[in-house]
């Protein structure tokens, strides 16, 4: 057998252009078959570009793109399913009204003498779900189901289409460590069975983790690509930013004020159980807990998206009322930059217009477009963001771009406390360092920050005390600065707690 029939992809100076610029440009790629192949690269390094060409949602305008030997000329969803591609997106093409068996065969039911076999379709399902070692009511609305469950039920969905090629971009950017470890199983699975995986991810620790091979792209090209015993994960940054890039603790800490917030006897019915914290002005306070712990939920609650949540809160030494709504929690100082950037910018609109929405301009009734970009270009520049990208629509920057966007939306608001849920999630290395020491420079002009992460080494880098959150509880308290601890105590602690309230 020759080497090419082993090789699942072949991509041969494959190249595209947008507005004369190169997202790709003469990219090399070869990916065998049977194994698991990583893309990795900072933001705008083009790897979900050549993600699409090869699934053929993107046309590349030079090179050649080869699967199982057979060129693909058409570029197009339905020329690469045809040749046993599947993918399966950051942003999941699920029809939420439908059930999970429907959208399993959705584009492909089964049918007899022009009758479609639910019966059969539903056995099917209950199959896949065996082979995959997961139970998912098949009756039950997509829309219900966890984002996990959603990400299975798209796999199911290629498996079923007979796929022998699985793309994935960002398959684990919005699932918690336990849904994770069921994804990954399924991937482990499918390469024993045969088929070939291809993902994006900003995740090195799952780069290292699942893969067989990885290549790495910065700038549009590729610029290494190996077998996984060649790669850690301080190579592995090296060669996407061209340098070291790390998240280090801050020795440095700058003098804390008095005390900025008080927040205290905060309940939430079967969510939230008596939570007592107090802020200073500068101070950075990370929360850290397992799934279902209540740290999101309580920055939910403290913004006002949760009206049936209670509490008692004093800013600045005044008391104010406890937010009933998102509104009512600005007016009182308070801003959250969520974990969706999604949710919070609208995609269509550039970053300055973004900036602005929902705010009265400099002056009421009148907009004076050099003042308020001027405005934006301030914020986005405290956060890293260019200038020069301030007109592109929101849509077309990076993941790292649109969360430097939000941040200034939020800090340009001048908040007392600052709220601010995930802020890496999905972005690259580089822009990681960058968010996390602007959000360090916020603290030190007088900003209260606090912020929650599922990577607790991220929290860990910039807060000066981290709290552990466990069934809706603070079960303990960690003096950043001088306490002695390890990662392992941290984690040990919300185990634990969780276990013990079990």
């Amino acid at each position: 057998m020759s080497s090419e029939t082993h090789e699942a992809i072949v991509c041969q100076a494959v190249s595209k252009k947008y507005s004369g610029k190169y997202a790709v440009h003469r990219a090399d790629l070869h990916v065998r078959a049977g194994t698991i192949h990583a893309l990795v690269g900072e933001n705008g390094a083009g790897k979900s570009t050549l993600l699409g060409m090869i699934s053929g949602r993107v046309a590349h305008d030079e090179g050649t793109i080869s699967v199982f030997g057979d060129d693909l000329r058409a570029a197009g969803p339905r020329d690469t399913r045809d040749h046993g591609l599947m993918v399966v997106y950051q942003e999941l093409t699920m029809i939420p009204a439908l059930t999970t068996v429907q959208n399993v065969f959705l584009g492909q039911s089964k049918s007899k003498l022009g009758v479609q076999s639910d019966r059969e379709m539903r056995e099917r399902y209950l199959e896949l779900c065996a082979e995959f070692g997961v139970r998912i009511d098949p009756d039950v609305p997509v829309r219900q189901l966890s984002i996990s469950q959603q990400q299975i039920v798209e796999i199911m969905r290629g498996v079923q289409a007979n796929g022998r090629i699985l793309m994935l971009d960002e398959p684990s950017a919005a699932l918690a460590e336990s849904e994770r470890e069921v994804l990954y199983r399924i991937l482990h699975q499918l390469r024993e069975n045969g088929t070939t995986i291809v993902f994006v991810s900003h995740n090195l620790n799952e780069v290292l983790a699942l893969s067989d091979h990885v290549t790495v792209l910065r700038d549009g090209e590729i610029v290494a690509s190996g077998a996984r015993a060649e790669w850690d994960k301080a190579s592995i940054v090296r060669a996407m930013v061209g340098k070291d890039a790390a998240i280090v603790r801050r020795d440095a800490r700058h003098e804390l004020g008095s005390t900025a917030i008080e927040i205290s006897d905060v309940q939430l019915k079967g969510a939230l159980h008596d939570i007592t914290l107090t802020a200073r002005e500068g101070e950075i306070v990370g929360l850290w807990g397992l799934v279902g712990s209540g740290r999101t939920t309580f920055f939910r609650s403290l913004f006002g998206m949760i009206p049936r949540s209670s509490g008692r809160i004093t800013i600045g030494g005044r008391r104010v009322r406890w937010p009933r709504s998102a509104r009512h929690a600005i007016r009182a100082g308070i801003a959250m930059v969520p974990e969706s950037r999604r949710a919070a910018l609208v995609m269509g609109m550039d970053s300055a217009a973004n900036y602005w929405l929902g705010r009265r301009p400099p002056v009421p009734f009148l907009v004076f477009p050099r003042r308020e970009k001027s405005a934006v270009a301030e914020y986005g520049e405290f956060f890293g963001f260019s200038a020069k990208r301030m007109a592109d629509p929101v849509g077309t920057l990076s993941g790292g771009n649109q969360q430097k966007v939000l941040l200034a939306k939020w800090a340009g608001r001048r908040p007392q406390l600052l709220l601010v849920d995930e802020p890496t999630r999905g972005i690259d290395v580089g822009a990681k360092v960058e968010v996390l020491e602007s959000l360090t420079r916020l603290a030190s002009e007088g900003t209260t920050v606090i912020v929650t992460s599922s990577e607790l080494e991220e929290v860990l880098a910039v807060c000066d005390r981290l709290l552990v959150f466990a069934h809706g509880r603070i079960v303990h308290e960690f003096d950043t600065a001088t306490s002695e601890y390890s990662v392992e105590q941290i984690v040990k602690y919300g185990f634990e707690e969780s276990e013990a309230a079990a």
